[in-house]
């Protein structure tokens, strides 16, 4: 069994210059160090990524009213067969289907440049692909990348998922059967990056999603820098537009960013189902620091689940949230064994209608008999200086398909109109320096 350290940060002691002087080291919350690569959020540069292929030199037109999913297929194809080297979209419009990435492309959006995702479904093919919590066949994204070490998207330019006349249609679907499933809507996601490392998104708006924004299955050393995640909340809402879904990934580096979606924000998958952990293609979620972003209004700004199993290390830090239904959501499926642990959420201001949320989730859930189901469990969760309007600070209930363990609340003030905390649901709950008005 690991051996942790809970703290946040470890001291070493360096000598040099004949003195010994102290440094902090800043350390996940289970105690291992963070490596140094999350340190490093220089943007990447243009110029170094290889030769730029600008779309219109290479006959793709800028009219925003033809599919050129051929002709910019085409350039990304080139594009590889020379060696590597960047995708321009200049200034203007470009409608299209599904893309495909290759090893040694990237993708870049000048400043007022539009990649708009056709609203047929017809331009989207079926794929070998994953989603929610699941591998099937399903629709690519807009924009595909797989297997792939060094890919980039940058620019500030927009990726528009085009996405209105399939949110019309969902909620219609779901007017006429309540039991209609978000895989049954037909959509396409609008990026999807899988078996990829060294990724980075930078700089770019990535709007009105069909589906899911932007999903990443065993993926890592990724980074958001900066991003604009956007989808309509009001209105025809854009159903299941999660802005970042992290299904097998390790060694994530959100920042900067701005999300505003009509679900959640950061949602951390891995599987689902009462035999979940016994299926080679599910995993864990690890090592994953989000920071200095600002929400707008999402269901969730970390989420874990709810096709989730096993989560650690994992810090929210420093920022600010504006009309979020929760912070921090703990979705417990009882037909799933779920292990979140090591999570840290600290200095979150804004306000919210629940700041963390721990209950049983059993939308479209399956149990089945297994004689061996492990107990779900969540421990070593901290939330530390916190500054909060809620409507409901404290949203857990008890339940015997899991067990919750070692919360810690430190430095909380928070207005709370609920007052619902009870230190009782949770064996062995620090609470230190805790204000509630």
């Amino acid at each position: 069994m690991r051996k942790v350290i809970l703290a946040v940060l470890l001291c070493a002691v360096v000598v040099g210059a004949g003195a010994k002087k102290k440094v902090k080291t800043a350390v996940f919350p289970d105690g291992t160090p963070v490596p140094a690569w999350f340190a490093d959020t220089a943007k990447v540069s243009l110029e170094k990524l290889g030769k730029q292929f600008v779309v219109t030199e290479y006959g793709v037109k800028n009219d925003s009213s033809l599919l050129q999913t051929e002709a910019l297929q085409a350039v990304i194809d080139r594009a590889a067969q020379e060696g590597g080297g960047v995708v321009v979209l200049p200034k203007g419009t470009f409608l299209s289907g599904a893309l495909f990435f290759k090893q040694g492309t990237h993708l870049h959006l000048q400043e007022g440049a539009r990649l708009k995702g056709s609203d047929r479904i017809r331009n989207f093919p079926i794929k070998d692909t994953r989603m929610e919590g699941q591998s099937i066949k399903y629709f690519s994204a807009l924009v595909n990348a797989d297997g792939i070490d060094g890919f980039t998207i940058s620019g500030k330019g927009t990726i528009d998922g085009n996405g209105y006349n399939y949110w019309e249609e969902f909620w219609i679907r779901r007017e006429y059967n309540r039991q209609c499933t978000n895989l049954e809507a037909l959509r396409p996601r609008l990026v999807y990056i899988s078996n990829c490392k060294n990724v980075t998104v930078q700089d770019v708006r990535l709007v009105n999603s069909p589906f899911w924004t932007n999903h990443l299955y065993r993926c890592d050393h990724v980074r958001y820098l900066g991003c604009y995640i956007f989808s309509p909340t009001s209105g025809v809402k854009a159903p299941s537009s999660d802005a970042i879904d992290l299904d097998v990934c390790h060694d994530v580096l959100i920042k900067g960013c701005y999300m505003s979606v009509n679900d959640d924000a950061v949602v951390l998958k891995g599987g689902k189902g009462t035999w979940a952990d016994k299926d080679s293609t599910n995993g864990p979620n690890s090592n994953i620091i989000i920071e200095d972003c600002t929400y707008g209004k999402v269901h969730g700004c970390l989420t874990l689940g709810s096709e989730s199993l096993h989560d650690w290390n994992v810090i929210l830090r420093r920022c600010h949230v504006t009309d979020a239904s929760r912070v921090l959501w703990l979705k417990m499926r009882p037909d799933t064994p779920q292990h979140y642990e090591f999570v840290t959420v600290e200095d979150i201001t804004g306000n919210c209608s629940s700041f963390l949320v721990v209950r049983p989730w059993t939308q479209f859930f399956k149990p089945e008999d297994r004689e061996d189901m492990p107990l779900s469990t969540c421990n070593n969760i901290v939330m530390r200086n916190i500054n909060m309007d809620c409507k409901n600070f404290f949203d857990v209930g008890p339940s015997d398909k899991y067990k919750l363990t070692d919360f810690t609340f430190e430095n909380i003030k928070v207005r709370d109109q609920k007052k619902a905390f009870d230190a009782s649901i949770i064996e062995n709950c620090q609470v230190k320096n805790m204000v509630v008005e």
